[in-house]
């Protein structure tokens, strides 16, 4: 069948059963305006609405400010525990190096991985952020302080974070490369926060994070605070390079000039 250059998107869900640690490649040439791809090829389809629930990233959303019960009726919402952090926490303290063997593409080595999140905080936070012998936190948002994310490129920490079971991040200011990261795995929302919020919220308490309005609201204290619109990242997380992973592998048995001529189609529009 003839495929030929159009303004389609396609949307497809993170999944954890393949990794990302590659760069993205760069080409400096254009891609053909018409292609011949082979009948292997299956139909893809956004995935709209009518999507199966497990298919789509559905963020909870509180139905009562009481409530620490999730729910996935809407997109637009996160709603649950909070685990506090300060400045300066490096790819080090959530996910240390000696775990860095683990494979995310491996589901159980996925789980595994997201067990040792945060384990290499310091002794002065006293509250753990998995309970021993557990593989997934009770704290769904993590919300820190300046430089979050500093130290190495591991495509491992927000990896981490995501497979404990963390849906956002909300912290004074990231390190570039782990926010580049977190948008490319598509594994967690970086929310950025207008005030020190880690200085006013305590781990444990029940937050409702709205993205249509940027908002965060502390149920526990009653209090709201102002969160920068998080613009372009949200949309990237609905076609991650886990999804670009997927739709590599299965034309990696069709000829070499349809292998590249599609990774070509799909850089231009990761950078649409």
């Amino acid at each position: 069948m003839a495929v030929c250059r159009s303004t389609t998107a396609i949307s497809l869900s993170r999944n954890p059963n393949f990794s990302t640690t590659n760069p993205k490649p760069s080409l400096s040439f254009l891609s053909p305006p018409c292609l011949k791809l082979p009948s292997i090829l299956p139909s893809f389809k956004p995935l709209t609405s009518q999507s199966p629930p497990d298919q789509r990233l559905s963020i909870p959303r509180a139905t009562a400010a009481d409530s620490a019960t999730p729910t996935t009726t809407s997109t637009t919402f996160f709603h649950g525990h909070c685990y506090v952090v300060g400045d300066n926490i490096d790819t080090d303290q959530i996910i240390p190096a000696e775990y860095l063997t683990l494979v995310p593409s491996k589901p159980d080595e996925y789980e595994k991985l997201g067990s040792y999140a945060l384990i290499g905080l310091p002794a002065t936070y006293k509250t753990r952020f998995i309970e021993a012998n557990q593989t997934k936190t009770k704290y769904s948002i993590v919300i820190g302080g300046e430089n979050f994310g500093c130290g190495s490129s591991r495509e491992h920490a927000p990896v981490a974070l995501g497979a404990a079971g963390v849906a956002a991040v909300v912290a004074e200011s990231y390190a570039r490369i782990f926010f580049r990261n977190s948008v490319a795995t598509g594994e967690i929302y970086p929310l950025e926060s207008e005030v020190r919020i880690c200085e006013e919220c305590k781990t444990g308490d029940l937050i409702t994070i709205e993205l249509m309005e940027s908002k965060l609201i502390n149920h526990t204290s009653g209090k709201e605070y102002k969160l920068k619109p998080i613009g372009d990242a949200g949309p990237h997380h609905d076609f991650s390079f886990w999804g670009c992973a997927v739709l590599l592998r299965i034309l990696w048995t069709c000829q070499e000039a349809t292998r590249l001529s599609f990774l070509i189609l799909t850089i231009n529009f990761l950078y649409q």
